[in-house]
Parts: structure tokens; sequence; C-alpha cells
């Protein structure tokens, strides 16, 4: 019979709606290996995809490693609940990793950035370092993380976005600020004026 951990605390369901930004790590069961392939990235992106529009959220980095993963959500809107999605996205992911024989361990980590991690160098160094796990890993060289096939971003609507191009910030920055202003399209954008008609 399987012995369960103990669940992580958390913190109030308040600190993961709404704008927050979350660092959510994902680790499989006894940190196997070998479900990681270009399959399940593209099963990976397709159900990030959706939970992104449902529960209107941005994921500016994601890295999957061989025995976990590791994914930097915001919120775009005042309903977004953190939580909640990722409840419905670990559920999701999870059926796809137990048709091959895996699973995620009992419950995510998490780390809520606060106030002073919010600034944009430091959410850029947060990203970084996010993207540099395999490099830390030696699964690549050190300077070579933004070629690691496994680590992307995923903003709603936009899939041509790429980190670590030579306009990626400016680009990730004026398009995350659009997805809040437009609550993720579902309003009109109110910086831009109507054409005379």
């Amino acid at each position: 019979m399987r012995e369960h951990k103990q669940r992580l605390k958390r913190l109030p369901p308040e600190y993961y709606r709404a704008f927050a930004w979350v660092h959510w790590s994902l680790t499989v069961e006894d940190r196997r290996t070998g479900w990681l392939d270009a399959r399940f990235l593209y099963r990976f992106r397709e159900l990030l995809t959706h939970i992104a529009f449902r529960d209107r959220l941005a994921c500016p980095i994601f890295c999957l490693m061989p025995d976990h993963l590791h994914m930097l959500w915001c919120g775009l809107t005042e309903t977004t609940d953190q939580r909640v999605a990722m409840k419905r996205f670990r559920k999701q992911t999870n059926d796809c990793l137990k048709r091959i024989g895996f699973a995620f361990e009992l419950q995510p980590y998490d780390h809520v950035l606060k106030h002073q991690e919010l600034e944009r160098d430091a959410l850029e160094s947060v990203i970084e370092y996010i993207a540099r796990n395999p490099g830390r890993a030696e699964l690549v060289g050190m300077e070579q993380f933004a070629a690691y096939p496994f680590t992307g971003c995923l903003i709603p609507g936009y899939p041509q976005m790429r980190l670590f191009e030579t306009d990626s910030w400016e680009r990730l920055w004026r398009t995350v600020s659009f997805l809040k202003r437009t609550e993720c399209f579902r309003i009109p954008d109110p910086k831009r004026t109507r054409e005379p008609e």
C-alpha cells in the first residue's frame, strides 16, 4: 500500500487570485523519467492553452524536465483563480500521464511572488532562472538553455511568442498588458479609440 505524504501548506486563497504571479512546480511520482517526449510536449501545450483561455492566465515560461516541470503563471483578470486552474490542469495532465504509466505527486509546489519580486527586472530574473534549469541539470550547456526543446512560453492568442529573442521581453510585457486590459480578449481594448466614421 502506498504511503501518503503530508500535504504542503498553502497561502490563503486570495494570494492565488486576480493578477497574482505564481511559480508552480509539479514532480512526477518517485521522480520517474521516461514520459517526456515531443508528443507529450504538444499535448501539454494543448492542455495549457485550454486552461489559459478558460481560466484567464498566461504562462510566460514553462520548462519540462525529465522528472518534473516548472511554470510561471500570471493572472489576467480580477476573476482569475490559479488554484482552481492548477487543479484542472493537474487533473487533465495526470490523465495523459496515467495512460503511459506515470502520474504527478499528490500536490504541486508553489511560490507566490511577493511585491518586490513583481518588478519587471525581478520577473525577468525568475523567468531566466526557470529557463536555466536544463543547464543546471547538464541537459544542455549553461548558455544553450534557450535551445532546450521543452522550454517555452504560452500566452493566449500569441502562439508565435518566443523568449530570448531580440525584442522578446518588450513584446512579452506589451502582450501581457494588452491581455489584462482586454480581460483575455473578453472586452474591447480601452486604449484603442474608434476610427472616425
